[in-house]
């Protein structure tokens, strides 16, 4: 493994809580497919988790709920030939959905007030826009 995946700041998986399951993939590797246990498959207990600040745990726990099985993350990586490359993809996929399941909430969204010199300028091109429509009429209009 090429090291810490860090999840935001200094926090990191800690390696001590992965679980790793190993099995044999489909797709592409032919024959090599048949004899090699190169799908993976990386487990973390989120509820029993001490590495994450409590605020960011709470938080990940509400987001990934539909995804969690008891409180545990599960996430499978069989998209290259080699055990060693699946680890890996599947480690980075964990902590990208850690980071973002444990984001803090966006700021809302202040109405923004449209300035009274944008909406006098709209009425006034109404207004002349109308009377030059009006002018093209053969009536005369007063």
């Amino acid at each position: 493994m090429s090291g810490p995946y860090v999840i935001r700041g200094s926090v990191a998986l800690p390696e001590a809580e992965l679980v790793w399951r190993f099995s044999r993939s489909s797709g592409p590797g032919g024959q090599h497919v048949n004899t090699s246990d190169t799908s993976v498959e990386l487990r973390f207990d989120l509820a029993k988790t001490e590495a994450l600040p409590q605020v960011w745990k709470e938080r990940a726990l509400e987001r990934l709920a539909g995804r969690l099985t008891d409180g545990v993350l599960a996430v499978r990586a069989s998209d290259h030939r080699s055990q060693w490359r699946n680890r890996e993809t599947a480690a980075v996929r964990m902590a990208a959905l850690l980071a973002e399941a444990s984001a803090p909430p966006p700021k809302p969204r202040r109405k923004s007030r449209i300035p009274r010199g944008i909406n006098e300028r709209r009425l006034r091109e109404k207004k002349q826009r109308g009377d030059t429509k009006r002018g093209r009429s053969g009536r005369d209009w007063t």
